[in-house]
């Protein structure tokens, strides 16, 4: 079952009124305010819905997002799993500045992160902070006139971009403008504006697998390829990161196991943790799941046996072939937001091409239309040796995934 998700977005815009960037904003349903127990696990699921839910770039387009983290996140105790090209990481004033905070904050600041202060106090645990980050937000409505202004001088001094914060009032705007504010975020501009957007079914048996064999740092690629593509919503939502604005790609990708030799295994064990921390469930039927399976792997044995296909291509096109049943939303619209090529996306949609066939084929197999596959003069031995060699994988990966989650 899919879930209804929310997340408040407030813009930021420059002295044009431009829109630069959006703060993102954790919450649990259509108000405009937060209902957060846990800051943590708020923190968690923010990042997995944006990134792999919804689609950042259907949040903030092209613009940066702006994220209010929580300590261990800072402290890299709970690590970040998306790039640091279109997001910038909020450090609240009233965090407890240590040594691990600011090693933390140097480790992402190095990776290329864009840091900012939300809020500047006078107190002295806060200097190293200074020199670390590349915006302050200032918060003008808790100040006088004359500390905004000597606080703006004082940053400007620092080399530090000032994003004037809470302006509300059209002569706050034209005031913190003259004095030199690089950007501006309040309700005088616009009010936080809750997107609302449906999440996909969880995974948390292949999560749990995954970070069993992701912490054995003997574990090959065809390990951890092994179980990801046991669960298709999993593997979906690593394609749909792929995907977004901060990738940049500039090619398709032809492949599940293209994806993961790109993202890695630190960045796939990053998103495993937090996916595992945000609390997922699965809700899907287990003999849904195991018959994607067998399409892939029969799939993938006739394109190698027939050289039809490239095998990578037709174990993807197997995998995903009940994407929509699965997710329970429109197959055009899912695979709008992954990189996949286009002969792999018309085999999908239309059963077009050669891997549309082979997939026709293997469908026709699997549901018996005999005469329809008499009319394709397929060899009927190959087929019925692909499929049950494809049963047997499917059902040895579900055991192996089992025991994983065993331990």
């Amino acid at each position: 079952m899919t879930q209804d998700l929310f997340i408040g977005r407030q813009p930021i815009v420059d002295i044009n009124l431009q829109v630069v960037g959006y703060e993102l904003l954790f919450r649990s349903g259509m108000d405009d305010h937060a209902q957060i127990e846990d800051a943590d696990l708020a923190s968690a699921q923010l990042i997995v819905n944006s990134y792999m839910e919804m689609g950042l770039e259907r949040i903030v387009g092209s613009q940066r997002a702006f994220i209010n983290l929580t300590r261990p996140f800072l402290t890299g105790d709970i690590p970040l799993p998306m790039s640091p090209e279109q997001v910038a990481l909020e450090v609240a004033q009233d965090i407890g500045v240590d040594a691990r905070l600011v090693a933390g904050l140097k480790r992402y600041r190095h990776a290329g992160y864009r840091l900012v202060l939300d809020g500047l106090t006078c107190s002295p645990e806060h200097a190293p902070l200074i020199e670390l980050v590349d915006y302050v937000k200032l918060d003008v409505l808790a100040l006088s006139r004359e500390r905004i202004a000597q606080n703006l001088r004082w940053l400007h001094a620092q080399g530090i971009t000032v994003i004037a914060a809470r302006v509300e009032t059209p002569e706050m705007y034209e005031y913190c403008r003259e004095l030199g504010c690089a950007a501006f975020q309040g309700f005088f501009f616009c009010r936080p504006k809750v997107v609302w957007g449906q999440g996909l079914p969880g995974v948390h048996a292949t999560v749990v697998a995954l970070l069993g064999r992701l912490m054995d740092p003997a574990a090959s690629l065809e390990e951890l390829e092994r179980i990801i593509v046991q669960d298709a919503t999993f593997s979906y939502r690593l394609l749909r990161y792929v995907n977004c604005a901060s990738f940049a790609l500039r090619r398709e990708i032809t492949s599940l196991r293209e994806a993961i030799i790109l993202l890695g295994s630190r960045t796939i064990r990053n998103w495993a943790s937090l996916m595992a921390l945000s609390r997922l469930e699965s809700s899907r039927p287990k003999e849904l799941l195991r018959m994607v399976l067998v399409r892939a792997r029969m799939a993938e044995l006739l394109a190698r046996r027939l050289g039809l296909a490239t095998p990578e291509q037709a174990f993807t096109v197997g995998l995903f072939s009940a994407l929509d049943a699965i997710m329970e939303q429109p197959m055009e619209e899912l695979l709008d937001s992954i990189p996949l090529s286009a002969e792999i996306k018309l085999a999908l949609l239309g059963h077009e091409g050669t891997l549309g066939n082979l997939l026709e084929c293997v469908l026709g197999y699997e549901r018996a239309h005999w005469h329809s596959l008499e009319s394709r003069a397929i060899d009927v031995e190959l087929h019925t040796q692909a499929y049950l060699e494809a049963v047997r994988w499917a059902d040895e990966s579900n055991e192996l995934l089992a025991s994983l989650n065993e331990h």
